[in-house]
């Protein structure tokens, strides 16, 4: 039996090779922490998510700081307010939870991070859903835009750098977009969640934000089982004039990811979800998994599917491990 002519382990044989001939690397400034802020003076942990709260706007302002002397990327806000209503007042009041916490990180941090929010009435209305419902009940895809539009005037308003257009309703980025140039918003940028999926991963979320969901959002959020559906919906926001595309959930759509990473014009996110934390969180904490290298690698995968940046809970702690590291 001859020996082997072609050798791959030779790259794999020390560290060093390993590392000198790694194809893929995360760095802390393609993270984004999503961070949730409730009203009221206290941080509040949530429980299906270890290790992760409902923030205070004092305790987020220094969870900002520790973000940013971690090197990440960027925050994404969400809003947990006491009150909301059917048509999600709230989002749009200056003095609401969401823009409040904004103009106080702003004020905080400046640009030293890219600090967007979350742009859907879902945290805000009474009855959970990402729009506003017609007489018999349905999202009324339409006038949800206008409602869009005017969130978008106050998140820019607030010193949102970025928008984070999550609702899913046809036509928000081209709507959000020309609202924002015509009010002298021209740098604010547009983050489309385009091929955002009815995931079942969403579960932890849901208690994040207090969520107050009737029924199911599978009139507008899509179909797990459609793949080409989630690329044309990327197209279409890109046409529209995204400045980013987004994928959501990551982990079980990386198929998705490679394909509308290989098609975009311009930069591809992906949302590594609640559910994915919890899962790695609790199966760690049985000791069935080793956490750290488990977290590395599905941020990795994530990464190396396609996703110039990661929104992940573990953003801080995982540039806090590549920077120790480089260190």
């Amino acid at each position: 039996m001859s020996n082997p002519v072609i050798r791959p382990r030779r790259l794999r044989t020390t560290p060093a090779l390993r590392r000198l001939a790694s194809e893929i690397r995360v760095h802390p400034a393609e993270l984004v922490l999503p961070m949730f802020v409730r009203e009221g003076s206290a941080a509040m942990p949530i429980q299906s998510m270890p290790g992760v709260v409902q923030h205070s706007v004092d305790s987020a302002r220094r969870a900002v700081v520790a973000a940013a002397e971690a090197g990440i990327g960027g925050v994404m806000l969400f809003g947990v307010p006491e009150v909301r209503d059917a048509t999600g007042t709230g989002a749009t009041d200056p003095n609401g939870i969401l823009n409040v916490a904004t103009r106080a990180l702003v004020e905080e941090i400046g640009d030293t991070l890219v600090v967007q929010t979350d742009l859907c009435l879902d945290e805000f209305t009474d009855h959970g859903h990402c729009g506003v419902l017609a007489e018999d009940g349905r999202v009324d895809n339409d006038a949800t835009l206008l409602r869009y539009s005017e969130m978008a005037l106050a998140q820019a308003s607030a010193g949102s750098a970025l928008l984070g257009l999550s609702g899913m309703m046809d036509g928000q980025v081209a709507a959000v977009r020309s609202t924002l140039d015509a009010a002298g918003f021209e740098d604010t940028a547009v983050l489309a969640y385009s091929a955002k999926y009815a995931s079942a991963y969403y579960g932890p979320f849901r208690e994040a934000v207090a969520s107050t969901l009737v029924g199911n959002r599978r009139t507008y959020q899509l179909d797990p089982a459609n793949r080409r559906e989630g690329v044309r919906e990327a197209q279409i926001d890109i046409d529209e004039g995204a400045d980013i595309v987004m994928v959501k959930p990551a982990g079980s759509y990386l198929d998705v990811l490679a394909e509308v990473a290989a098609m975009s014009s311009v930069p591809v996110w992906a949302y590594q979800v609640s559910g994915e934390y919890a899962m790695i969180e609790a199966a760690a904490a049985q000791g069935w998994i080793d956490r750290r290298r488990a977290v590395e690698e599905s941020v990795l995968s994530i990464r190396r599917a396609g996703a110039d940046a990661v929104l992940t809970y573990w953003a801080v702690e995982l540039a806090t491990w590549l920077n120790e590291e480089r260190a």
